[in-house]
């Protein structure tokens, strides 16, 4: 009877022992390029982990950083590549200088807004092309979060004109500050999202951009400087990702790895439509606020857009010049989809006056 229980016994140790074992198989410490709390925070990197502990049952965990936790804010795609953390959450936009190919990406002034954008994403080879370039850096890419389009300034002074952006220093990245510079004779600069009200408050900058409505909302801009500049022309949409080394995601077991990938979709898809609804209650608390709200005529915004339009294609042809065809090819098949978009979305019903 002794050996009877005893053996029982084990085999219920052993039992639990892997039950444990598969309760949870792999856990990754992501770290991401804004505050701990700030909406893209909460919308994207938390929302995420919450959808991976419920498609995976508990089996891979996600925790979440903030900024300057476990790598510099600017750096969480080194940190991944130099094996400092499992995975990281960021944007493509902080690697147009290492790369003008992120550019595509990025959201650009003149490319798609955010309908057109995801469809491009998930339908017309938009995601496959991003995997394409981050395997080239051994990475693993999950797209966890594609927003709404963005504010194009909180400012000191108003903008209403290409006049009013020559030597205007402006807190911005990506494509923009390369429009800004080179086309508009604009200042930019670029700071961790941790510093931006600081320096908007104190004047080192006349003019910010940040993000959607709702993610700006929460920072203050609004109370920092007097002027609102819309529409976000700049940026009509923008993409964030989760990065993990192709070798750590190899490592998970094969029925893990579309559950990730479902949970991720999932994430993007009901982050923006968080987005839509919450950028229409920020944009009527804008209005209730003491700062001026600015709408741009659409003949400048059509002047941004054409500048926009204008860099990427050259950007890309430059590129291509010097033996790197990569950006041509993903931009002539973004343009391409764009032009269909243009042309045949008019059915649609956009509940706009």
């Amino acid at each position: 009877m002794k050996g009877i229980l005893l053996k029982t016994a084990l085999a219920g140790g052993l039992s639990a022992m892997a039950f444990g074992a598969s309760a949870q198989e792999a856990t990754w410490r992501v770290p991401t390029s804004v505050p701990e709390g700030s909406p893209y925070y909460e919308n994207f990197l938390v929302r995420f982990a919450d959808n991976v502990e419920l498609l995976t049952d508990g089996r891979v965990e996600i925790e979440p950083f903030g900024a300057g936790v476990l790598v510099p804010a600017l750096q969480v795609y080194d940190g991944v590549k130099d094996g400092i953390v499992e995975a990281g959450h960021s944007t493509p936009s902080y690697l147009v200088n290492q790369n003008p190919e992120n550019a595509v990406f990025s959201g650009f002034p003149g490319g798609m807004g955010p309908e057109a954008y995801t469809t491009w994403i998930y339908e017309a080879g938009g995601q496959e092309a991003l995997q394409k370039l981050r395997s080239e850096e051994g990475l693993k890419s999950l797209i966890v979060g594609i927003g709404s389009s963005e504010i194009m300034a909180h400012a000191n002074k108003p903008i209403q004109n290409a006049e009013d952006l020559k030597g205007l220093k402006y807190r911005t990245s990506g494509p923009w500050a390369e429009v800004m510079k080179d086309y508009f004779g604009a200042v930019p600069t670029v700071v961790p999202p941790g510093e931006i009200y600081t320096l908007l408050e104190r004047k080192g900058v006349d003019a910010i951009e940040w993000g959607p409505p709702s993610g700006n909302l929460p920072e203050g801009f609004h109370e920092a400087a007097p002027y609102i500049v819309v529409p976000g022309v700049h940026q009509p949409t923008f993409l964030w990702e989760v990065v993990v080394k192709q070798e750590t995601w190899d490592a998970l077991a094969d029925d893990l790895k579309p559950k990730l990938e479902a949970a991720a979709e999932l994430t993007t898809l009901q982050a923006l439509t968080h987005f839509y609804d919450q950028d229409i209650k920020a944009m009527e608390s804008f209005r209730q606020s003491k700062a001026e709200i600015i709408s741009l005529d659409p003949a400048f915004v059509e002047e941004l857009s054409e500048a926009g339009r204008d860099w990427i294609s050259k950007t890309a042809a430059k590129e291509a010049a010097e033996g790197r065809g990569e950006m041509q090819e993903v931009l002539t098949g973004y343009t391409e989809f764009q032009n269909r978009w243009s042309a045949e979305s008019g059915y649609l019903i956009r509940n706009q006056d």
